[in-house]
């Protein structure tokens, strides 16, 4: 008779990594061979124009490697308005892969459009403001920019090339917002899956501790040295680590509180420039306010005293003004929360009930500190 396990342990899919990684300084040239054996003519994707003249430095290293590359810019945010014109644009080109590279929103969208197409994806991240370029998801916005949906994709992208001198041009603003995107794993993880009885999904929320520890220690450094040992250990982190827990723990390992305040916020034109990440790091102080009051969680209103000098030193907004939120109405506010609070938000994984009223408040109190507690 063969042994089985108790019921308690249901079969899992995970989608865990790209099927392959090159990193480091040179990581594009040296990714051309292996690019050239996933497709001849593929589509370049990208959006921002200051990452343009980047881009057609990657086309020209594309044509030299005997690729006939068709480039294309988002319009909009990752949203079904573009990825529409793209796979008509894809078709009629007859291209045979997608190469995304660009910033998150490029990076999900490239994924998207490969996904459905079922073409080999390759990502080239041009900042470490998240873990896009990694892993199998994708957010998916209006043309307006508001937050929908995120879409689970079949895989990981086939190639991830992760250049760490493609990455010393972004601004060092998106290093910070990385930073943030990636402390949220350990601040998410642990409260919705900190208490599982899986080993795998227990060992992935260890990884989000020592990830945290890791851009406690370093972050300030490689902000102020870019280039460095520091900052080289700090891209990685935000750019690769922080995929690995997403890929290895599964959805309760990427996002609570901190990504679902993300999401409201995303409801309001006026947040539309702040990046994803500095969203999100406001988000976690939000969300370990919710936990302090509604949880009675002491270790929570620690946790805020720590993280919050940091995000401050750091240049990240830490409360509604920083947001340009200073004089929204609280019509504006109850859009942001409501938003978050709705059916199925990853805000319900908190192990207490959060009503948009409470929610308000913690966005109204997310840089105020609470007394030290004998």
């Amino acid at each position: 008779m063969i042994p089985t396990a108790s019921s308690n342990s249901p079969v899992s899919t995970h989608s865990i990594a790209p099927a392959q990684v090159i990193r480091g300084s040179g990581a594009w040239v040296e990714a051309q061979t292996s690019i050239s054996k996933l497709c001849h003519s593929p589509l370049l994707l990208g959006r921002s124009q200051s990452t343009d003249s980047l881009r057609s430095k990657l086309c020209c290293g594309l044509n030299v490697s005997g690729l006939t590359v068709y480039q294309q810019n988002l319009e909009h945010d990752c949203c079904e308005l573009d990825l529409q014109r793209l796979q008509k644009d894809f078709i009629r080109q007859s291209c045979d892969g997608v190469i995304a590279a660009g910033g998150g929103k490029v990076l999900d969208s490239g994924k998207l459009l490969a996904d459905r197409l079922d073409v080999p994806c390759v990502t080239v991240p041009l900042s470490a403001a998240t873990c896009a370029g990694w892993t199998a998801l994708s957010n998916l916005y209006s043309p307006d920019g508001a937050f929908e949906r995120d879409q689970a994709l079949k895989r990981c992208p086939d190639l991830l090339v992760f250049d760490h001198d493609l990455l010393l041009e972004a601004p060092t603003r998106t290093l910070a917002s990385g930073i943030a995107d990636a402390l949220a794993k350990w601040y998410e993880a642990s409260v919705s899956s900190g208490s599982s009885s899986d080993g795998v999904i227990q060992q992935a929320v260890q990884m989000a501790r020592v990830l945290r520890d890791q851009l406690l220690i370093d972050s300030l450094d490689a902000i102020q040295e870019p280039g460095s040992e520091a900052w080289r250990r700090v891209v990685d982190a935000c750019g690769l680590t922080a995929g690995v827990i997403g890929g290895l723990g599964g959805a309760r390992c990427r996002t609570v509180a901190a990504h679902a305040v993300h999401n409201g916020l995303t409801q309001l034109e006026a947040c539309h420039s702040v990046l994803h990440g500095e969203k999100v790091g406001f988000g976690i102080l939000v969300q370990l306010r919710l936990e302090e009051r509604l949880g009675g969680n002491r270790l929570a209103a620690q946790a805020h005293r720590q993280l919050l000098p940091l995000l401050r030193e750091l240049g990240l907004p830490v409360c509604l003004d920083d947001l340009g939120l200073g004089q929204a109405s609280l019509n504006q506010l109850q859009q942001v929360c409501t938003f978050a609070c709705r059916e199925g938000s990853d805000l319900h994984h908190l192990p207490f009930e959060v009503t948009p009223g409470a929610l308000i408040e913690a966005l109204v109190g997310a840089a105020e500190t609470s007394p030290v507690l004998p």
